[in-house]
C-alpha cells in the first residue's frame, strides 16, 4: 500500500468511496460521468493551498482517502491546525489497517507542516468510526455544530 495526493483523475474513485455507504448515498451522486460539482469542488481545493485528497492505493486501485486542510489561525498563539474530513475506506479493506496507516500519513504531513493539533468531525452515526477515531488517541473534546443551507 502506498499514498499519494489525489489528482483530478481519481475523483470517480473518491466519489465511489464516499458514496458507497447508507449515509454517503444520501450525500453524494455517484454517476457517470460524474456531476460537474466535484470537479468545480476539487479545481478549488488545487487552488487552495493546504487543501488536499489524500489516497491510500493498492496496486492501481483507491481502496481509502480522506480530505486534509491546513489551516492557520491566530487562536492558540498563531497555532495551525490540520482538519480531517471525508474519511473512507473501501468495505472490502475494513479492519485491515488500511485506515490507521492512512491517518497516520495525514497525521505526518499535519506535523511536518508544524500543526498543533489534528481535528475531525464525525457524524453521530457512525458508531464504528467513532471507536476508530478514539483507537487513533482522538478525544470527543468539543461539540461540534453545523448550519446546513
Amino acid at each position: 500500500m502506498r499514498f499519494r495526493k489525489a489528482i483530478e483523475e481519481d475523483l470517480e474513485a473518491v466519489v465511489r468511496l464516499l458514496a458507497d455507504d447508507e449515509l454517503g448515498a444520501k450525500r453524494e451522486e455517484y454517476n457517470e460521468p460524474l456531476p460537474d460539482c466535484y470537479y468545480d469542488a476539487f479545481r478549488a481545493m488545487e487552488a487552495q493551498s493546504g487543501n488536499q485528497i489524500i489516497l491510500a492505493i493498492d496496486g492501481q486501485e483507491v481502496i481509502g482517502c480522506l480530505q486534509l486542510t491546513i489551516i492557520p489561525g491566530i487562536a492558540r498563539q498563531g497555532m495551525k491546525r490540520a482538519q480531517i474530513e471525508g474519511v473512507r475506506i473501501d468495505k472490502r479493506c475494513r479492519g485491515k489497517g488500511v485506515g490507521e496507516a492512512l491517518f497516520k500519513e495525514a497525521i505526518a504531513i499535519a506535523k511536518s507542516e508544524e500543526c498543533g493539533l489534528v481535528q475531525l468531525t464525525t457524524d453521530k452515526e457512525r458508531g464504528d468510526a467513532h471507536r476508530f477515531y478514539n483507537k487513533l488517541g482522538f478525544m470527543a473534546s468539543h461539540e461540534g455544530m453545523k448550519l446546513i443551507f
